[in-house]
């Protein structure tokens, strides 16, 4: 079974159709004992990174996500399920992330993003999608085809983790993995037919467990 790990924000109904579309087991889970029985996690976001840490960690999530990401489970995560696997963000104060990747969370700002082009924030929309390294979750996409973000905030990640890009002012990651833990800044369940190939590229790695090259333990 996929858990769609329900802390009661984010876009848990899309995430939960496009995974069954993609002919996976896939529920809402919000039970922590249940997240440890779980062959696969998906952490869905749609909002504030310090108000999403506070409704994971107020529901007892945060500690049996860490604990099945450490124990090799494959854990997705999506928009502000991305940020949160992360050391820290910046949004509204600085708030502790989960910790599973390296980095911080910022916003767009200063001279890299906006400087003279005055790029509206929140990047909203399509944009095209950069391959910076060979992942299974990338398997039969094209470099350059488009997907669908809304955000505010990049994850400032390790180079070595980032796996996709995108140009918004200056490059960003849009995809990142280590290990058994990959996540994506965009909206897989909103980016149509691109969207739904990784869903599947994902539900595939999962029947396989066939985990990618780096270990998060070894962060």
């Amino acid at each position: 079974m996929i858990a769609i790990v329900d802390y009661g924000v984010g876009n848990l109904g899309s995430a939960l159709k496009a995974f069954r579309r993609a002919g996976a087991h896939a529920e809402l889970v919000s039970d922590p004992a249940a997240l440890a029985r779980a062959e696969a996690l998906v952490l869905p976001g749609d909002g504030a990174f310090g108000a999403t840490m506070d409704e994971i960690r107020g529901r007892g999530l945060a500690e049996p996500l860490v604990a099945a990401a450490r124990a090799g489970v494959p854990l997705f995560g999506i928009c502000v399920g991305m940020q949160v696997l992360f050391d820290e963000g910046e949004e509204h104060g600085r708030h502790a992330g989960l910790g599973l990747l390296r980095g911080r969370v910022r916003r767009f700002a200063g001279p890299a993003f906006d400087g003279e082009q005055g790029l509206a924030v929140p990047h909203m929309g399509w944009n095209a999608l950069r391959h910076e390294r060979e992942h299974p979750l990338l398997d039969g996409l094209r470099d350059g085809e488009h997907v669908y973000f809304v955000h505010s905030y990049w994850c400032d990640a390790t180079p070595e983790d980032v796996i996709a890009t995108c140009e918004y002012g200056s490059a960003f990651p849009a995809m990142v993995a280590r290990g058994n833990v990959m996540a994506a800044q965009f909206h897989p369940e909103k980016s149509q037919a691109v969207g739904l190939r990784m869903v599947d590229a994902f539900v595939k790695m999962v029947a396989a467990r066939q985990p990618a090259s780096r270990e998060v333990g070894a962060c």
